[in-house]
């Protein structure tokens, strides 16, 4: 990654803001993708330490730092894999192939969390503080973003997926009612389950503090009109919208920095 000055316009490749020709913007040359500079935070390279715990202005976390490790690692064993195949071609043997897609979904993730994070950071105020990329305690798996409001805790699993969202219901009066999370016509019901273990285990650090949980869909089709909806207690959004709901939830009875501090401690940064 490196600093330049535009000779084109472009768009940041995390918060989408328009960069006029003449510029200055973080330019990176494996992804050629350019990021304005207020979202360099994100942009650090992965070969760097994490940011620390206490250390300003991260101490919230980085969004879609592990995600963006992971794609990094994966990438880089597929290269030498293909170098050690092909010997003195291996650099074209790099150059010419496609990263496979097990590889691509866990850069397309990092950007739909780095993303959503820039969103959320946006709303960080006295009455709201984010967390992001939270390691679950025991487990290899992480909280993508923790938002804390004077109203309670939201849990959200950003997803950059395809299609549109839908709520499809099926049984009712002599059949179980079944409620389904269909996506681009793809049964996505466990991504709730997900949500929902992650809701449980906030839950049982904060006692009697309201959790809610959401599945934030970044880039997917959304209707002009409506569209937002909730399912096994968990609300299905993009992240506009989740903004809006946020931004609703101040003031509160709930002490968001003793909060803040709560969670951390618990869900470390991953």
């Amino acid at each position: 990654m490196k600093q330049i000055r535009l000779r084109y316009a472009g768009a940041c490749r995390v918060c989408s803001a328009h960069l006029p020709p003449g510029k200055e913007a973080i330019y990176e040359t494996e992804t050629k993708t350019v990021r304005c500079l207020e979202c360099v935070p994100e942009a650090m390279s992965p070969d760097l330490e994490p940011p620390c715990e206490d250390s300003s202005p991260t101490r919230s976390g980085v969004a879609g730092w592990s995600a963006r490790r992971e794609y990094e690692r994966r990438k880089t064993n597929d290269e030498e894999r293909l170098r050690e195949k092909w010997g003195r071609l291996g650099g074209l043997a790099v150059a010419l192939s496609d990263e496979r897609q097990s590889t691509k979904a866990w850069e397309r993730g990092a950007v739909g969390e780095e993303r959503l994070g820039a969103r959320l950071d946006s709303l960080a105020t006295d009455g709201i503080a984010v967390l992001h990329d939270r390691r679950i305690p025991g487990s290899k798996a992480n909280i993508d973003h923790i938002a804390i409001t004077g109203r309670g805790i939201w849990v959200i699993d950003a997803k950059r997926y395809k299609g549109r969202p839908e709520l499809k219901i099926e049984g009712g009066i002599l059949r179980p009612r079944v409620e389904k999370l269909i996506v681009g016509g793809r049964d996505c019901t466990k991504l709730l389950d997900g949500v929902l273990k992650q809701v449980g285990l906030v839950r049982d650090l904060v006692g009697d503090v309201p959790v809610t949980g959401a599945l934030c869909f970044v880039e997917a089709d959304w209707p002009l009109i409506g569209g937002a909806f909730a399912t096994r207690g968990i609300h299905v959004l993009w992240p506009k919208r989740l903004g809006k709901v946020l931004a609703e939830e101040v003031p509160g009875d709930v002490d968001v920095a003793a909060m803040r501090e709560l969670v951390a401690s618990r869900f470390k940064f991953a």
